[in-house]
């Protein structure tokens, strides 16, 4: 159960380090990575969706073995954004700095299945 406390516990923190400050920078990231945006409810939906699975990740972090279901959705979500950005880096239409990035989302999915899997040991985990 420590393990996934502390994947979890790195996981909300990462994410509201790397999430939260996007809220004030919409000008400066537009500048630097042009096209301007077009559809800022798409950004800052992004944005706002990112942080409420931080709070998920925070609780998960709390309570592994009551909340292993959640671990599942939670890999997806990571994997989902680091696999979709290797692609489109692959393809040339996302630059390559977001590599560093998308290969920490997909540590911690990996992660993720490691916390569910030693969490179905644990006394109190649903199977």
């Amino acid at each position: 159960m420590t393990f996934a406390r502390r994947v979890f516990t790195v996981a909300w923190i990462w994410g509201f380090v790397a999430l939260l400050p996007m809220y004030f920078i919409e000008r400066q990231l537009m500048e630097r990575l042009p096209p301007a945006l077009t559809h800022p409810e798409f950004y800052y939906g992004f944005v706002g969706v990112g942080l409420a699975w931080q709070v998920l990740f925070m609780l998960i972090a709390r309570e592994p073995a009551r909340l292993r279901p959640a671990m599942l959705p939670a890999v997806l979500e990571k994997f989902g954004w680091g696999a979709g950005v290797l692609v489109l880096v692959w393809q040339g239409r996302t630059p390559s700095f977001f590599v560093p990035a998308a290969v920490i989302d997909l540590v911690l999915a990996a992660l993720f299945v490691i916390a569910w899997r030693k969490t179905a040991s644990e006394p109190g985990a649903p199977r």
